[in-house]
């Protein structure tokens, strides 16, 4: 029997690390620490290697769409499959009010890098695999206060494409420079990386939804407020309590949850409660 194979973007450091470190604890397969840096990718497996841990490095840059086809290309011919995708790979641009530049390179890294996985990495996925995406606070609904984006977004019959016009309706404000802080809670800061986040959540459902008749489970989560290079210091989880609520997900839930936001308390939220307290405060 083939083994298992589990894959964790950006994982260098921080969350991405802990997750790898943890899978190699639990995770009866094959496990590979990807990074888009072979130096510092490589330095993170030696640092688990030293613990006893024995992951597998491969380079992986999310952005590049070619080097997502490498990697698939070289599943399918070393393993002939995957069982466990955690797309953690994600980057927080340093202004609240980014530029078009900036914006457009959160939310490519962010969000648009899941639909090259998806049509990539996707037809490698075995009966029974696992996907977890790693949103975040700024990925719920009640980050947002636009009417007509809201009703759209809580469709149950949301497509990806609707969620495409969505990102690119905020970055065309940007370009153009009629973007409205009143769209977002918190005067609009880091509306970028709220609108990469819920559209990466968003997908998570249109992608379950797609894949109904696979025995695949594709879940969203909320890791809490990490302790990162992300947070920039701040943060009051440790990487590797971050990491359990991801893990659970893997190794321990329901086969048959699926489709759902979980938080890092491990509850699941109702992604639809737009007036709810979920949205991220002040985490930069």
């Amino acid at each position: 029997m083939a083994s298992k194979i589990a894959v964790v973007t950006g994982a260098n450091k921080g969350l991405g690390f802990s997750i790898v470190k943890g899978l190699c604890l639990k995770f009866d397969g094959v496990i590979y620490l990807t990074a888009r840096d072979e130096k510092r990718g490589r330095e993170a497996v030696d640092k688990l290697k030293a613990l006893g841990l024995h992951p597998e490095f491969h380079l992986l840059d999310v952005s590049d769409e070619n080097s997502i086809k490498d990697f698939a290309d070289y599943i399918k011919t070393k393993h002939g499959g995957l069982d466990v995708l955690v797309n953690n790979a994600g980057i927080l641009e340093s202004n609240v009010y980014p530029t078009y530049d900036a914006a457009k390179r959160n939310i490519d890294i962010n969000y648009r890098s899941l639909l090259s996985i998806e049509k990539w990495l996707y037809p490698l996925l075995r009966d029974g695999a696992r996907v977890v995406n790693v949103s975040s606070a700024c990925g719920h609904l009640s980050n947002l206060k636009n009417k007509k984006w809201l009703e759209i977004l809580q469709k149950k019959d949301l497509t990806t494409k609707e969620i495409n016009e969505f990102v690119e309706e905020y970055l065309e404000s940007i370009r153009n420079g009629t973007f409205n802080k009143d769209d977002f809670v918190d005067e609009g800061k880091h509306a970028e990386h709220r609108v990469s986040k819920m559209a990466m959540t968003a997908l998570t459902m249109v992608q379950q939804r797609k894949y109904q008749d696979k025995n695949i489970s594709i879940n969203a989560v909320h890791p809490g407020h990490v302790k990162t290079d992300m947070a920039n210091g701040k943060g009051d989880l440790e990487a590797d309590t971050a990491a359990q609520t991801i893990l659970y997900l893997i190794l321990d839930a329901s086969p048959n949850l699926k489709g759902v936001f979980m938080w890092h308390d491990k509850k699941i939220v109702d992604w639809y409660d737009y007036e709810g307290d979920y949205f991220c405060k002040d985490i930069w």
